[in-house]
């Protein structure tokens, strides 16, 4: 472990914003930060349906990198808001590319942390010549044991009191499967039904995502229209398995062999359990597994942030080559 952690660059702002018409009536906001002739990266949200914010422009160092960051279909700056229409995984790895195009890079280092690093790797999966490296973080790709663990039986048996909270607005015979079991009400026209169930499941993430309390979620009555949006489009995508098929993004690792990438995963993770990162770190040749042993889910974890800018310094002036493949970070 170094001995200074690594901490978020200053704040920036953006030198270009814009809305970007992918198609199928959605407009995605897109803002372009750093330094214009720099390294180009793409920076993938998590969620799905959460949005950018601007802490994460500060992963960057703003000399060395031109950074893309953009919010996906249906959330937060990009419209309209919440819809679930042509709102798939093939839809957002074609934005990508098309993103990718529109703004001139030819080539780009992926970023993306969680639901982020699952659309990291689907498109680096079909676009592998349009990727230099990957940073990825808190490993997610949507296999059934992964939503089980989180949305059934896993994460349940180390917060049952948070459980008890997640289920207690679906009736007894919707528990036993908690996703399909929140659709109709993150879908019903009463918007007071939509906020209720919009707090509930995010509350349940909130309160698991990280070893250290984040903020008090303990909230009120309902959700915003932006926490709705994020509800409604998460739970989509998990009830539909993400629209990939069983095991895809691990079957398919071995394309990206020749592309060097670090994952960051903590050791004390409940969102997305570290064996996920290990499945894909041996299917990935050439991949560095750095295990941060004090760590939940959350990219704002000291040490996992630490290691996270590491990287995307190390990175900076990276040309291509391998990276050494294993390493647990301890502190």
């Amino acid at each position: 472990m170094s001995e200074t952690r690594r901490q978020l660059y200053p704040t920036i702002q953006p030198y270009r914003t814009g809305q970007f018409d992918v198609g199928d009536g959605h407009v995605l906001y897109f803002e372009l930060c750093g330094n214009p002739d720099g390294k180009p990266v793409i920076f993938l949200h998590g969620g799905p349906g959460s949005g950018c914010n601007p802490t994460h422009r500060r992963l960057f160092d703003p000399e060395r990198y031109n950074v893309l960051l953009f919010d996906q279909r249906g959330c937060g700056r990009s419209s309209p808001l919440g819809a679930l229409h042509a709102n798939t995984t093939p839809h957002l790895v074609e934005d990508v590319e098309r993103l990718r195009r529109m703004v001139g890079f030819e080539q780009v280092m992926l970023f993306g942390g969680s639901w982020g690093s699952t659309l990291a790797l689907a498109y680096a999966e079909a676009y592998t010549a349009h990727v230099t490296e990957m940073v990825l973080r808190g490993i997610f790709t949507g296999r059934r044991s992964e939503l089980d663990w989180y949305y059934r039986e896993g994460a349940s048996r180390l917060f049952p009191d948070e459980w008890e909270r997640f289920l207690a607005p679906l009736p007894e015979e919707a528990r036993a499967d908690p996703v399909a079991g929140y659709r109709p009400l993150l879908l019903d026209l009463d918007r007071n039904v939509r906020s209720r169930a919009a707090r509930a499941w995010t509350d349940w993430e909130a309160r698991t995502v990280s070893m250290r309390t984040l903020h008090d979620v303990a909230g009120g009555f309902g959700a915003s229209d932006h926490a709705i949006a994020f509800a409604r489009i998460e739970n989509h995508y998990f009830f539909h398995d993400l629209w990939l098929d069983e095991g895809q993004l691990i079957r398919d690792a071995g394309r990206l062999a020749g592309i060097p990438g670090v994952i960051v995963q903590g050791r004390y993770d409940v969102v997305t359990p570290p064996v996920t990162a290990w499945d894909l770190h041996k299917a990935w040749p050439g991949s560095e597994l750095q295990i941060v042993e004090d760590a939940g889910h959350a990219f704002s974890e000291p040490n996992t942030l630490d290691r996270l800018i590491l990287a995307t310094d190390r990175f900076a002036t990276h040309n291509g080559g391998s990276v050494p493949r294993t390493r647990s970070v301890r502190s």
